[in-house]
Parts: structure tokens; sequence; C-alpha cells
């Protein structure tokens, strides 16, 4: 039986996941009778879809758009789709530019029987299948001959905004050291409600996520790591109103990490909690097919709610996260979940909680590759205490064994990091890792310590969370600003009119592919 170092009962642990498990039982049940236009979307792109109109539209968008204007969305892209196949006998591309050039309403044709349609998309759904299947097959077979950096992950951000400028200074992140590169979203694109198209060099505080972004990224990454004699992973962003298009583009071209998580649109962009818990679900499917590591984004309530005080909320939420994941057929070894060090620095004995914070998740979590995120509220713009307080925060890592470590920068709270500050912070971070690898292994926390009682108290609160969102169901918790103090109405925020319950003629045949039914 496994022996905690911070002195937790694994009999409430499992009490609390159990919980968990039914609070995500009771979102399934809604998740199950709807579709929205982005999980649409993305069976289009699943299905060969691609491309663009004369007015940048992209197609996925013009097919669904289409059938939603007419109040069949709820049947489903893929009924009309492989009927569309069988009477014209074109690919699914070639109808959509049909539909994009007004030559033909695939609401209109006659209806063939269901097991012709469903044979009909065959084709197009094995060769996608084949080719998320042979990125995930080209990642193995990298890291099996050349190797990858020792955990926890050295993670580093490039945000330029030119995704040609992003790949100097990934690759320069590279050499000095990192393992994961996180192509850092521009500034309100979660909010898009289409996936732009094409290399992009404009971008705010960021660069788009586009399909033609990751292939370029990707290759740029794939470059230096046979250079450096290391597989890097590339990471970005599949939240928001695009979440599993998103998920899918990435499966195509080779991601290695997505940023998915079920509640950070509804806290953080005000996207429609019913739109969001839909999404995520088919984004995780895609996610756990093509063996991307998921980020939650726990990290961000503490930067918003209190770190000491609100704890509690953070484990609750990885709880939470980490049975929609399993719902979805992801297995815990891709679920980065999320935590931070975000405590007051001026709190005394703040290490000690951080550490009972780790400690006690990477010990509830012990497959997760857990994702640690660095102080950013307490960053001041004094990069010297700014350059400890990272230290402190890589110290812990290495203590407690997280899997990505995102690094701090002694910048943070200034500007975008250059070069020379992500030069600092792996420094930092190779410096601590090694001189303190085995710390974790010889230190042990005195009974009824700062440390062990902490873990005790935030696990015990965490718990109570939960009985109390069981209760009332995550809707109504979330309606009441649970999470971070955010109160999301079930039927505001953005993104509602793009849900549809599903009708009779209803399929998605990626989806038993990809848990492995079929």
């Amino acid at each position: 039986m496994q022996q905690s170092k911070v002195g937790l009962d694994f009999e409430k642990v499992e009490h609390a996941r159990g919980v968990a498990r039914k609070i995500a039982n009771q979102v399934q049940d809604f998740v199950g009778n709807y579709t929205t236009v982005a999980v649409e979307r993305t069976i289009c792109r699943l299905l060969g879809i691609d491309g663009i109109d004369a007015n940048e539209v992209p197609l996925p968008n013009v097919v669904v758009d289409e059938l939603k204007s007419k109040g069949l969305l709820g049947q489903g892209v893929c009924f009309f789709m492989g009927n569309a196949v069988l009477e014209t006998g074109k690919t699914p591309q070639e109808i959509a530019e049909a539909i994009c050039d007004g030559k033909l309403d695939i609401t209109r044709l006659p209806v063939q029987s269901a097991e012709e349609i469903k044979g009909a998309l065959q084709p197009f759904i094995d060769a996608n299948i084949a080719r998320i299947r042979g990125r995930r097959q080209r990642r193995e077979e990298y890291i099996a001959t050349i190797g990858e950096g020792s955990k926890p992950y050295l993670y580093i951000i490039v945000a330029t905004g030119n995704i040609y400028e992003d790949v100097v200074q990934a690759q320069a992140g590279a050499r000095q050291g990192a393992d994961i590169i996180a192509v850092i979203r521009t500034t309100g694109q979660s909010l898009l409600d289409y996936v732009p198209y094409g290399a992009t060099t404009e971008g705010f505080g960021g660069t788009f996520a586009t399909q033609e972004n990751f292939r370029i990224m990707r290759k740029a990454l794939d470059e230096v790591g046979e250079e450096v004699g290391r597989y890097i992973r590339l990471c970005n962003y599949c939240s928001g109103l695009c979440m599993p298009e998103i998920a899918a583009m990435g499966a195509l071209e080779g991601l290695d990490v997505m940023l998915n998580d079920a509640l950070y649109g509804i806290l953080f962009r005000d996207i429609n909690m019913q739109r969001t818990l839909i999404d995520q679900y088919f984004s995780r499917i895609i996610n756990g097919f093509a063996g991307v590591i998921i980020n939650t984004g726990e990290d961000n309530y503490l930067t918003t709610a209190d770190a000491y005080e609100e704890a509690h909320t953070v484990l609750a939420s990885d709880f939470i996260n980490e049975q929609l994941a399993l719902l979805a057929g992801l297995p815990e070894e891709q679920q980065g979940l999320g935590h931070a060090f975000e405590m007051d620095p001026m709190l005394e004995n703040g290490f000690l909680y951080e550490l009972a914070q780790a400690q006690m998740l990477r010990e509830i979590f012990p497959k997760a590759p857990l994702k640690y995120m660095p102080p950013t509220k307490f960053m001041t713009g004094n990069i010297f205490r700014g350059h400890i307080q990272d230290a402190l925060f890589n110290i812990i890592g290495q203590w407690t064994h997280q899997g990505l470590q995102l690094l701090g920068m002694p910048t943070e709270a200034i500007h975008t990091p250059f070069m020379s500050d992500r030069y600092l912070s792996i420094e930092n971070a190779k410096y601590i890792f090694n001189n303190m690898k085995d710390i974790g292994e010889e230190v042990e926390f005195k009974e009824n310590g700062i440390v062990r009682n902490r873990a005790k108290k935030v696990l015990d609160d965490a718990t109570k969370l939960l009985e109390a969102m069981e209760s009332e169901g995550l809707f109504s918790a979330l309606e009441k600003g649970i999470f971070a103090n955010v109160k999301r109405p079930k039927n505001g925020g953005k993104g509602l009119d793009g849900v549809t319950l599903k009708a009779d003629n209803y399929f998605n045949p990626f989806i038993d592919i990809m848990k492995g039914k079929k």
C-alpha cells in the first residue's frame, strides 16, 4: 500500500475521488445529449475539410453554419456529409467547396440508409485516424531513439506574435535546455468562434493558434531536437470556443501538450458552461487518442483568490478534471493537472505550506505529470527577489517530483521574456534540480508538524467542498462562485447559441474509434 510522506489517509483520498466521480457523471449525463458548432466543425476537420472561402471564413464554419441556419445541426455533420458523399460521389472537401460556392444544398438531397451513410464516410475517417496514429508513433519513435529530458520537464514559453520569430526563440530555448516549448496564444483568440487560417505574424501578446503555425513549429522543434539529441515537446492551447477543433489540429500536426481545462473558459473567459463542458469532452477524447498531455488551469484560481485560503479549491478542481478526463478515455499518465506556487512571499512559513500542497498533490495523483506553475501574482518587478522566488519554486518542483515545471522569469510583471531571461531561468532550474536531485527521498516530515497538518486540512476542506457540490451539481456550484470567487450563470456567457440537442440521425464515429471501442 502507498505510504504518505505527509500522512494522508488514502481512504479519505478515495472517498473524495469517488465524490468527484459522481459530479463528473452528472455532467456527462448532460453532455451526452448535446452537440455544439465546435464539435461539428471538428468532425468536418477530421473528415479532411480545410481551407477558407473568399472572405477568409474557414470551410468547416461554412458547412456547420449552413446546417445551423436551417435548424438541422442536431442531425449532425456526419449524417448530411455521408449522405452527400453517396449522392454526389464527391469528397467531403469537394462538398464543402460546393456548399461555399452556392452550388450544393446537402440538406435537400435524397436520404440513403443509415448503414450506407456511415459506410460512405469510412475511407475519410480512416485516413485521418491513420494520420493521427502516425503522428503519435513518430513521437514515440523519436523519444525511443534520441531520448528526452528528465522530469520535471523544463517548460518555457514563446510569445512574440510572429510564428517565425517564435521559431528562433523556441530553438534557442531548446539549445539552452528547455524540454517543452509553449507557444502562447494571441490575446482573445479563445473568444473567436473560428480558427484563423495559415501562418500568422501579427498576434498581440502571443501568436495565433493555426494549423499551419503548428506545422511550422513542429518542424522547427524536430530539427533542433535532432541537433541537441533530445525530443522537444510542443505545447499550445485548445481552450476557448474552438476547444475540440484546435485539439484535432494539434493531433494532426503532432503537438505533445495542450492546455485543455474543463472549467477555465467558464471562469476566466465567460464562455457558457454548457458549451464548455460539451466541448471539453470531445477535445479530451482527441487528446487521449493522440497521446497528448493535457494541462489544466487550476493555477489561475490562485491569481484571483488567496492561495493560502483557497488551496482546497485547487485540489477539488483537480479531482473533477481527473474524473472528466477519465470519462473521455484520457489516461492518468496524460493528465497534467494544475497547481501553482502563488502564496504571498511575506506569509510566515509560506514555503512549507507550498511544499505541503505540492507533495499532497503528487501523492494523490501519482501517475499524473503534474503541471506546476511559478510565482506570478506577487512578482513585483524586483528581478532579484523574483529570481529567488523562482528558485524556491524550483526547489519544491524537484523535491516533490512534479511533471512539468513551467519556469518563472525574473522579469515577470515587467515584459514578455527575452531569450536572456529564459536562459537565467533555465540555468536556475538546472542548478537546483542537479544539486537537490534526491532531496525528496532524503527528508521526512515530522508527525503533527506544519507540512503534515496542512496537507490533511487541505484534503479535508476539498472533500467538504466536493460533497457540497455533489448535492447541488457542478452547474449550480459554478453559478455560486465556488472556484476563484467567480460566478457564472448557466445560461449566460459566450457561445450558448452554439449548443444543440442531438436529433435522431445523429452520430459521431470518432468517439468510439478514439476511445478504443471500435
